[in-house]
């Protein structure tokens, strides 16, 4: 059971492929809590402007915007939940990479699974990703400003 150093570098070089896609993983939940936190916070200020407006027509609008901000938080919030699992799924592999090294127990299978797995959660967390960029994208004209009554 006693590995020697040569196997243990062998083991780290082998792990750092998907220590490389930790960081990007993380780059990128970087990146959809920033937007997340821009989203909230324009709610925020149109749910205020909601509670105030008294013109009907500038009232459905900041309704339908915040309609859709609403719905933006709940994509990228799934979006963010994907690059959670991926990521999380990422580190499972790599923990059975050392288990499996160290105790000498073929989990080839088992680490090819948990990576499938990781690279379809983080497929499906970019595709969401992409679908909210899209409806901000759409949806950039609603957010233009008008004076409050």
């Amino acid at each position: 059971m006693e590995s020697s150093i040569s196997d243990l570098a062998q083991v780290i070089q082998i792990v750092v492929a998907p220590v490389f896609m930790l960081t990007g993983i993380a780059g990128f939940l970087n990146v959809m809590s920033g937007r997340l936190g821009r989203i909230v916070d324009r709610a925020r200020i149109i749910e205020r402007r909601v509670a105030i407006l008294k013109n009907p027509e500038k009232l459905k609008i900041s309704q339908v915007e915040l309609k859709y901000l609403w719905r933006r938080i709940k994509i990228i919030n799934r979006s963010i939940g994907m690059c959670t699992a991926s990521a999380l799924f990422v580190c499972a592999v790599v923990c059975c990479l050392f288990i499996g090294e160290f105790l000498l127990i073929n989990l080839t299978q088992s680490v090819v699974i948990l990576f499938v797995i990781a690279l379809l959660l983080l497929i499906v967390a970019l595709v969401s990703f992409l679908k909210e960029v899209q409806l901000a994208t759409r949806t950039l004209q609603m957010g233009k400003e008008f004076d409050d009554e």
